[in-house]
C-alpha cells in the first residue's frame, strides 16, 4: 500500500520534550516497528506505515545527502545522530534529533534498524535549517543522478574546513 506524500503545509507539529519517537526498519528501509508517538506526531495509523519505506515520512527540505551519509555510516554498524526535518500525513512538518544504529542479530549480521528520535533544541534545528538550505540548494544546481553526490561533497567541505566530524558539528548546534 503505497502512499502518495503529502506537500507540506508550512505547519509545524512539535514533540514533547520528554517524548521519544521509536521506529525499526528491515534492511531495506521498511518499517516493521512504529511506537505510538511516531504514529500520533507523524498523523498515521500503525496498518499505514507497516511494511512501508521509512521515506514515507521524508520532507522535502532535508537534502539528500544527509540520508546518504546516515545509511553509508549504518550499514557499516556506525550510529549516527542527525537533525531531521519529517513530514507528517497531512503535510505538517516536525523536527527531531534522531539517532540511528544498526540491529544485529546473534551472530553479528546486520538485521535492520532502529531510530530513537527526541525534542530538538530551537538553535540547532535553526542552524542546521541553514545548512540543509545550503545543501539543497547545492543539490537543485545538478542533475539528480549527480545531486547527492555534489550535496556530500559540500557537506564533507563544509565539515573539513570546520575541522569537525559529522557527529561533532551535531552535537556542537
Amino acid at each position: 500500500m503505497a502512499s502518495v506524500q503529502a506537500v507540506p503545509t508550512g505547519v509545524e507539529r512539535h514533540l514533547g520534550r520528554e517524548e521519544l519517537i521509536v521506529s525499526k526498519t528491515d534492511l531495506t528501509g521498511r518499517i516493521t516497528y512504529a511506537n505510538d508517538v511516531f504514529l500520533r506526531i507523524a498523523g498515521y495509523r500503525e496498518e499505514e506505515v507497516l511494511g512501508e519505506p521509512h521515506s514515507i515520512i521524508r520532507h522535502p527540505d532535508m537534502p539528500r545527502c544527509v540520508f546518504k551519509f546516515l545509511w553509508d555510516e549504518i550499514e557499516e554498524g556506525r550510529e549516527v545522530f542527525a537533525y531531521v526535518i519529517n513530514l507528517a500525513k497531512n503535510g505538517d512538518h516536525y523536527w527531531v534529533l534522531a539517532h540511528v544504529t544498526a540491529t544485529f542479530d546473534e551472530a553479528g549480521q546486520i538485521v535492520g534498524y532502529h531510530s530513537n528520535r527526541r525534542y530538538p533544541e530551537p538553535e540547532a534545528v535553526s542552524a542546521a535549517s541553514g545548512l540543509y538550505a545550503t545543501l539543497l540548494a547545492e543539490e537543485s544546481k545538478h542533475p539528480r543522478s549527480e545531486a547527492v553526490d555534489a550535496g556530500m561533497q559540500l557537506l564533507g567541505s563544509v565539515l573539513a574546513d570546520a575541522g569537525v566530524s559529522y557527529g561533532e558539528f551535531v552535537f556542537s548546534l
